[in-house]
């Protein structure tokens, strides 16, 4: 039971009063409970391996925001950390493998994870999680989504090793010895499915996948490394969920040329980036698909006027249709002020609302 079910109608494209609105990285470095709670933890890994301080990290942006959906805290990196890759964050330098996979034999030793115990620590922090979303009665405030990083995202962690600006090792691999990059990929689409899973066993209502460097690709290499894994994985899941619907998000970074590909995934949404135009992206899929976006993570470092400005030309571009769900371009920058994403997630209700009140009267008989 849901006392705030706007999010999940959207994925549907059912009509909601208003826009739905939460954003990518809400629980982050922007928030000075955030950091204070890291502080405790001692460090990023200790932080979001601890049920306890996962949960209260993910409440804390619906403690000070409206939004309409709480979203795990975690990482996209756990699923190869599980595979003992040996993961580190390093301040300024981001995540790190000790392991990195550049070799036959390196790629001849990698096993999917067990999600039991390997990723425990995941599917307890949704349960907690979930209890703390509930009243006495049960009834949560706010859907609760999970995700993963895609197949070929993880891949490219996997054999850079970590952040990289030119994807040097994966992308020599890509085209001397696909093969390789194609194992790895198998493997991980298997883990990624069943991590997907486990985290519907333990109770959320929506998943996304990040497919954060599928833009990095040209046209052949991505439908092949990236796309066609992204389908794996929502075909495996589907397959074991015959008894119930999870929608499922799926948002490529820079895949805005690709929106019709990305489409016949079997996803229920496409994320999509600043880049995109609303309104184009509607005509192209989005009778077919809920579209999630797309302010610029930069816009929230403007003066509010600017804010509500920029707020209101998404919303327009959009239109008053079914089947929107307002989000960040991509993750929320942590330098951005807390009160200008109040400023915004107020105008995002507020100039929704009094869209689709003006559209129905003017046409109560409006389309989807």
């Amino acid at each position: 039971m849901l006392a705030n079910d706007t999010f999940l109608r959207a994925l549907k494209r059912a009509p909601t009063d208003y826009t739905p609105v939460w954003i990518m990285r809400q629980a982050g470095r922007y928030l000075p409970e955030y950091n204070e709670t890291r502080a405790r933890a001692g460090h990023f890994l200790a932080l979001m391996k601890n049920p306890d301080y996962a949960t209260e990290v993910t409440l804390q942006p619906l403690a000070r925001f409206p939004l309409d959906a709480a979203i795990l805290f975690s990482d996209i990196l756990t699923v190869p950390d599980a595979m003992g890759l040996g993961l580190t964050f390093n301040a300024g330098s981001g995540p790190r493998f000790a392991h990195p996979v550049r070799d036959e034999a390196d790629i001849a030793r990698l096993k999917a994870p067990m999600i039991d115990p390997a990723l425990r620590y995941v599917t307890d922090a949704i349960r907690q999680i979930r209890q703390a979303l509930s009243d006495a009665k049960g009834v949560q405030r706010a859907p609760l989504i999970g995700f993963s990083g895609s197949p070929w995202t993880l891949a490219c962690y996997m054999v850079e090793g970590g952040r990289c600006d030119d994807f040097r090792w994966i992308k020599s691999m890509l085209y001397a010895r696909p093969d390789l990059v194609q194992r790895i990929l198998d493997l991980n689409t298997r883990a990624v499915a069943d991590y997907l899973n486990a985290q519907i066993d333990a109770g959320v209502h929506a998943l996304m996948i990040f497919d954060t460097w599928g833009g990095v690709l040209a046209h052949r290499a991505f439908q092949r490394f990236s796309l066609a894994p992204i389908a794996r994985v929502i075909a495996r899941v589907r397959a074991s969920r015959a008894d119930a619907h999870i929608p499922i998000i799926v948002f490529t970074k820079g895949g805005g040329l690709w929106l019709e590909a990305l489409a016949a995934s079997g996803a229920d949404a496409l994320g999509v980036d600043w880049t995109v135009d609303l309104t184009a992206a509607r005509q192209r899929i989005g009778k077919q698909l809920a579209l999630q976006g797309n302010l610029d993570p930069a816009v929230l470092l403007a003066p509010p006027d600017i804010i509500r400005t920029e707020v209101r030309a998404a919303l327009d571009a959009y239109g008053p249709h079914p089947g929107h769900i307002f989000n960040l371009g991509h993750g929320i920058l942590p330098c951005t002020p807390p009160h200008h994403v109040a400023e915004m997630v107020e105008e995002v209700h507020t100039y929704s609302r009094a869209l689709r009140q003006r559209t129905s009267e003017s046409d109560p008989f409006y389309s989807a």
